[in-house]
């Protein structure tokens, strides 16, 4: 096979090399299989190896298939091929000096932890004495994986955390839709489309053989999302604002606000590519983490200088929180009256309904529940994987 050519004729490690750096991007939640492996191989071979950016570029192109997986490669590659001590003494041409490189406490999230020793559920993995080689790939059973989707964010671990939070970027949120008052040449609409018209005519000889008509377009409704970060939702946060910036990476109208003492706009935080900037960019702009909560006083600065964020009264709200406001619920429920009227519907994304049973009879709950249209469960993955259908189904009522 050509895979034999690369690599030091005396060790063959170059082989292995490779293989092993396709287990890190996938360590570190980049969907690699052993095939796109086999063609960074090849494409490595092809380029050949005499200049690292070359390698780099065409390894790149064969492994990454989703933009905000390629800063990730980049940085991890970057380290990969240059420290002895995790690549197994590579070759020296792939090993030429680094100036001006990124030190390990400014690595992205996902290539630290791609680039630590790898511990499996409930003791630390033992590298082999004769070749200490790191593992990247992630020992878990199918039980394992279907514990952890029902599991609550609440009660992981630090690496279940971890490994939930990277799972849950993958979940999709396919928003509900409403027809604008644009159209578009379609099959089915109540005008006629007389520049398609007179084409086909033209093209018949005069004749009319079919009356083509406009449609009006279909688009997601806007969203607005509001998210609670004090203390009690601590552990919600987090994993809550990593889900919803990948599943609604593509959507065009997304405001994200946070609130606590205080309200703060996420909105250019959210505008990053990759989600572990996103959370850098997030945690930055917080003060008030993991302090009080006065969702009435966040409101009312949401009224008095972002209403322009809601659109018509199409905007999809989505407010994520527990519920235990310590604010006067007389201003909560005036606030919450205001925003009610100017959107679509209001949807209360409750972590608190994991318990059986549950009531909102705390006083900001309770004024929650009244004014919201519908609340739904956030607390673990099977929940968010339920999330869309119940999303359009609250908003067929």
């Amino acid at each position: 096979m050509a895979i034999a050519q690369l690599g030091d004729a005396r060790s063959g490690k170059l082989a292995d090399n490779i293989t092993g750096f396709g287990r890190a991007l996938r360590r570190a939640g980049v969907r690699v299989d052993s095939s796109r492996i086999a063609l960074a191989a090849d494409a490595a071979l092809a380029v050949g190896l005499e200049r690292k950016q070359d390698v780099s570029a065409a390894m790149e192109a064969v492994l990454v298939s989703r933009e905000q997986d390629r800063l990730v490669f980049r940085e991890l590659f970057d380290v990969y091929f240059r420290n002895p001590e995790i690549a197994q003494k590579l070759l020296s041409q792939l090993l030429p000096s680094a100036e001006g490189k990124a030190e390990p406490s400014q690595r992205r999230p996902r290539v630290r932890e791609a680039l630590s020793p790898q511990k499996t559920f409930g003791h630390q993995a033992k590298p082999k004495a004769e070749d200490q080689k790191v593992e990247f790939d992630a020992a878990m059973t199918a039980s394992d994986l279907q514990r952890l989707k029902h599991a609550d964010f609440n009660a992981l671990s630090g690496t279940e955390y971890r490994l939930v939070e990277r799972l849950a970027r993958d979940i999709r949120l396919p928003l509900p839709t409403f027809a604008s008052r644009r159209t578009r040449p379609g099959a089915q609409g109540a005008q006629l489309h007389w520049p398609g018209l007179m084409q086909r005519a033209v093209r018949n000889g005069g004749e009319l053989m079919e009356l083509p008509r406009l449609e009006r377009r279909e688009q997601p409704l806007p969203l607005l999302v509001l998210v609670d970060v004090s203390g009690s939702m601590e552990r919600y946060t987090r994993l809550l604002l990593a889900f919803l910036h990948a599943a609604t990476r593509h959507h065009r109208r997304r405001d994200v606000f946070a609130f606590g003492t205080r309200l703060t706009d996420l909105t250019p935080a959210f505008r990053q590519a990759d989600t572990d900037d996103m959370l850098a960019h997030a945690s930055a702009a917080i003060e008030d983490f993991a302090g009080g909560t006065q969702f009435g006083v966040a409101l009312q600065t949401l009224r008095h200088e972002h209403a322009r964020r809601l659109v018509g009264r199409r905007t999809l709200v989505l407010i994520v929180t527990d519920g235990l406001d310590t604010g006067e619920p007389k201003e909560l429920g005036e606030a919450l009256d205001w925003l009610r009227r100017r959107c679509r519907r209001l949807l209360w994304l409750n972590p608190l309904l994991r318990f059986d049973g549950y009531a909102p009879l705390a006083r900001g709950a309770a004024e929650l529940h009244s004014h919201a249209h519908g609340m739904l469960a956030v607390h673990n993955l099977s929940k968010l994987d339920d999330l869309a259908a119940s999303l359009a189904a609250l908003l067929k009522r």
